[in-house]
């Protein structure tokens, strides 16, 4: 098996990271203390295990946020059905995607807060561990968490892989350092194109893509919660803003106004980051809202309902008529993924920027499975037609669906990919 190649780079890197982790107790109080990590979890981010490990096999499975651990949910199903001795530890680095875990991982499945990439973080998770195989998603490039996982006789397979031009052209500032690291993993599967491009050009022997974004089952949802809320907006039409950005909630909310000014439609905002709602509810004044997190009632002549709260996306697509995502309306943030609503079956539109899943939506739009509005001006002129012509809102929606049931295809090619790798 063949270990990280230790660079000059590289070798600078562990030297500066192991003077400085004296200090990663310190850095990690001070962002426990802002709300950026668990205070009663912070042994865990300096490599301390929260839980004994069982006996056996062990799969570890990495992503960072929210956005990639959730990408994960659909791989540990299909590994818990494949390999139902092996025990699964998911690990993440942010408290928002600890929250979503703590409610979606089956029972059994493990969560921890991975180890900061200093040498002796890493040298605790891995001696406590011992993972037999480690699948990274997305842009997981840390160098000391790779190379100690190899030398330790890790299998380790780079899922969902996303470098954007900016990463690849820092590090092809060190290529050998990149040609390294990525030389570690027994496979890589990119997920778009570009990609692709990116790490190959930088010595990564990459094989068929993979978005695991793109695959998966629709969001969870009550449905004695569903029929509550259908039963308190009775006969109006709902527009869902999912995931929405600053500068985005109040056009969105002059848009559907002008697009349905007689039927009085009801707007769901659903922002990407629920700790902004003081700042919306603010931006809303003298408008009749309601905030879902304060349990505030949904009424007949309620024009805006804030539903901000997390892990509750499935519940909100399942109430909507049409859906619009957000951050693909304001430059800079590039959109986000409109499978979650697809696997509902919802009609959706997306603004122009719209760019980290532009493959995607190139698809979606060549099949009219979703709907580019150029500025708020054509956003509210489609969700006038969505709104008034029901049937073709339901074709559009069904196209979505089809669509994402298509997408399930790339993950079974991938788990045959990885049965080598796996654990016996």
């Amino acid at each position: 098996m063949t270990k990280v190649r230790p660079t000059l780079p590289l070798a600078l890197y562990r030297s500066a990271t192991g003077l400085l982790q004296p200090l990663a107790p310190a850095v990690l109080r001070r962002r426990a203390a802002r709300g950026k990590e668990d205070p009663e979890r912070l042994g865990e981010r300096l490599g301390r295990a929260g839980r004994l490990r069982p006996d056996g096999p062990l799969v570890w499975l990495h992503g960072v946020s929210v956005g990639e651990t959730q990408s994960l949910l659909p791989l540990v199903d299909a590994l818990r059905r494949r390999r139902p001795g092996a025990t699964l530890l998911v690990t993440s680095g942010t408290v928002t995607s600890a929250a979503l875990l703590a409610r979606r991982l089956p029972a059994g499945v493990i969560h921890q807060f991975a180890p900061v990439d200093t040498p002796d973080a890493v040298r605790r998770f891995l001696d406590h561990w011992r993972p037999d195989l480690g699948l990274f998603v997305e842009s997981e490039m840390w160098p000391n968490l790779i190379a100690a996982a190899r030398a330790r006789g890790v299998r380790l397979a780079l899922l969902s892989a996303r470098m954007t031009e900016a990463s690849a052209r820092h590090w092809s500032r060190t290529p050998g350092s990149a040609r390294a690291l990525l030389g570690a993993f027994d496979l890589v599967l990119p997920q778009d194109e570009a990609t692709e491009t990116r790490l190959a050009r930088l010595g990564a022997a990459v094989g068929p893509r993979l978005n695991l974004k793109l695959v998966g089952a629709p969001l969870p949802f009550d449905p004695a919660e569903l029929a509550r809320l259908r039963a308190a907006v009775g006969a109006r039409k709902v527009v869902l803003a999912a995931s929405t950005h600053p500068g985005e909630e109040a056009p969105v909310a002059a848009a559907v106004a002008r697009a349905a000014p007689d039927q009085a439609p009801l707007l769901v905002l659903a922002p990407r980051h629920p700790d902004r709602a003081g700042e919306i509810s603010r931006e809303f004044a003298g408008r009749r809202l309601a905030r879902r997190s304060l349990g505030e009632p949904l009424a007949a002549d309620t024009e805006i309902y804030l539903a901000d709260t997390l892990g509750e996306l499935g519940l909100l697509f399942e109430l909507a008529d049409v859906v619009v995502m957000g951050g693909g309306f304001v430059p800079g943030i590039g959109g986000h993924n409109p499978l979650e609503p697809a696997r509902h079956g919802r009609p959706i539109l997306t603004g122009p920027h719209a760019f980290n899943a532009a493959d995607v939506y190139r698809e979606m739009f060549a099949e009219v499975a979703a709907i580019e509005a150029l500025d708020f001006d054509a956003l509210a002129r489609h969700l006038a037609g969505l709104l008034a012509y029901p049937a073709i809102a339901r074709r559009i929606g069904e196209a979505a669906l089809g669509y994402a049931e298509r997408q399930g295809q790339a993950l079974d090619a991938a788990l045959a990919r990885l049965d080598p790798l796996l654990p016996a």
